[in-house]
Order: C-alpha cells, then sequence, then structure tokens
C-alpha cells in the first residue's frame, strides 16, 4: 500500500490505487485550428463526468460537448486549459467542427458515449 494512503480504509486505497494505475500518462491532440495540443487522460472520474451526463440526460448535446471539453482538456503539464467561465465563449465562438474533433477524441476510451453518434441524433 502507498505511503500517500495511509491510515485510509483499506478498500478505499485499493480502490485509489486501482484508478491511479489506470489513469496513466497524459495523451495528445493536435489542434492545428487552434495552433495548440490539448492534452488529456482516457479516464476521467465521476465527479468530471457528471456535469458531462447531466446535460446529456437533458438532451443538451451541445453543452455536453463543450463541458467535455472544459472538464478534459489539459495543458502539457496537466493543468486544466479551460474553466467554466470559457463555456459561452466556445459555444458560440468557436468553430462547432473543430469542438466535435476534441470532444471525440478526449471520449475516445468512454465506449458508453460516442459524440459522433450522438451529434448526428
Amino acid at each position: 500500500m502507498s505511503e500517500s494512503i495511509k491510515g485510509v480504509n483499506p478498500v478505499i486505497a485499493s480502490a485509489m490505487e486501482h484508478f491511479a494505475s489506470r489513469s496513466g500518462e497524459l495523451k495528445s491532440i493536435a489542434v492545428p485550428e487552434w495552433n495548440t495540443t490539448i492534452y488529456y487522460k482516457e479516464l476521467s472520474t465521476f465527479q468530471e463526468q457528471s456535469g458531462i451526463m447531466q446535460y446529456h440526460q437533458q438532451g443538451k448535446i451541445v453543452e455536453a460537448l463543450v463541458e467535455t471539453i472544459i472538464v478534459k482538456a489539459r495543458k502539457q503539464d496537466g493543468t486544466k486549459m479551460f474553466n467554466p467561465a470559457d463555456k459561452l465563449i466556445l459555444m458560440t465562438q468557436a468553430d462547432p467542427d473543430v469542438l466535435v474533433k476534441i470532444a471525440t477524441a478526449l471520449n475516445s476510451s468512454n465506449t458508453d458515449y460516442n459524440v459522433e453518434e450522438t451529434v448526428k441524433n
């Protein structure tokens, strides 16, 4: 058991270690239209997914796509690239095709949520 989680319920410690082992390194997607590279982890937490899932359940697909980008997109150092205040700008002043491309890549490991299929519906 890791020293950083000593004293924690052993089952919780195992769950945390398992998640950390699956989180992996940052992956990246080049976004030439924005002259940048977006980094992300394939696996995200329920906390990170909750807003995305709420929008999806409400049928607010555009909001779900943008929320995906806000929640998952990272800089090379792993810090968040966007904040919630960027949502309106992304929704109203960014190319939808680029947003779909980014959200699709960020959701590449999530087989339960296919961005392209959802956008078609």
